[in-house]
């Protein structure tokens, strides 16, 4: 691969010290790193590849150098400002916030799933949801062969997908404090069925999100889908019930064996031996793993799954660094 000049936005935050440690784990090929933060983060020393650089203010000018491509985690208010002003000097974005998931001409890429749509960004490219992309890993394969008609989804989402409070809220609340910065009930000891702010409709925009981003990364805006997102008291990796009705027939011997062929698909699957994906096994890894694979038989060709990620990892800055590996190819 090439070696480019690249950015982290939001150098000093979850995700964007996990963009270093990925970068670092799969040798991306860099010739000059360039790390931005707000005002407050400004002198901070963060590392990869054994190199410390400091951490510099993000400005409108920070993009006047070269710099090939932009990994963007600093929020949606951020990227809606600096990302085009990014584009426009020639850096290629790769934005893991929500505000140009769903804008038409920007592409939402899984590298698993759709690959072929980063060839038409024009200089921002969006990373989905973290709860949609290990979903949509694992139903490309049979959306493929099976065509799907609806799906249901269930989710069980780590509070690290609300970032450093999230896990201050927990952290806490096992102590016994229930501080409530992130969420406006304790978590420890709970479930929310409540991700991101309720809508008129009565459904949260986390449940939105899964709707709409499903549809637009899966190419088909006929398949109905309705989700249910719900936060639960573990640090990392988010779990999914997932119900998928298809159009065609098929045999589970066949799903086990996509899923044994498919990209970045781990298969756990042998309820006999208690062999199922668990979120205590997906920390730190890239992969998705899926398990207690069996046909609904409340309807014809119904299928029921279990998926397992690391939301930080796969659902953000692995994603990420996977599309800026497929954008390399082409510079």
């Amino acid at each position: 691969m090439k070696k480019v000049n690249i950015a982290i936005v939001g150098a000093t935050g979850m995700v964007g010290r996990t963009f270093l440690k990925v970068l670092e784990e799969r040798d991306f090929p860099y010739e000059n790193l360039y790390v931005f933060a707000s005002s407050k983060s400004v002198g901070q020393k963060v590392k990869c590849k054994g190199i410390e650089y400091i951490v510099e203010e993000l400005r409108e000018d920070s993009f006047d150098r070269s710099i090939d491509i932009a990994l963007f985690s600093a929020g949606g208010n951020i990227s809606k400002k600096f990302a085009p002003i990014a584009a426009s000097k020639g850096v290629i974005v790769v934005d893991n916030s929500s505000a140009w998931r769903m804008e038409k001409d920007v592409p939402l890429v899984v590298p698993e799933v759709n690959p072929s749509d980063i060839k038409s960004h024009r200089g921002i490219i969006a990373n989905p949801n973290c709860s949609t992309i290990q979903a949509v890993v694992a139903l490309k394969p049979l959306h493929d062969k099976y065509k799907i008609k609806r799906i249901i989804y269930s989710t069980y989402q780590a509070v690290s997908g609300s970032g450093l409070k999230g896990i201050k809220d927990l952290e806490q609340g096992l102590k016994g404090n229930n501080i409530m910065e992130a969420y406006p009930h304790p978590i420890a000891d709970n479930c929310l069925p409540h991700i991101d702010v309720f809508l008129e409709n009565g459904y949260t925009k986390e449940e939105i999100k899964m709707i709409n981003e499903t549809q637009k990364i899966l190419g088909d805006y006929d398949i109905k889908i309705t989700a249910t997102t719900v936060r639960v008291p573990l640090f990392d990796c988010h779990s999914e019930s997932v119900n998928v009705e298809f159009q065609k027939a098929f045999e589970i011997d066949e799903i086990r064996n996509i899923f044994r062929d498919s990209p970045g698909i781990v298969l756990q699957d042998d309820p006999e031996n208690n062999v199922y994906p668990l979120a205590s096994n997906a920390r730190a890894t890239d992969l998705v793993y899926v398990g207690r694979i069996r046909r609904d038989f409340s309807i014809d060709n119904g299928l029921n799954l279990w998926i397992v990620a690391d939301n930080i990892r796969k659902g953000a800055a692995t994603n990420a660094v996977q599309i800026a590996e497929e954008l390399i190819k082409d510079l």
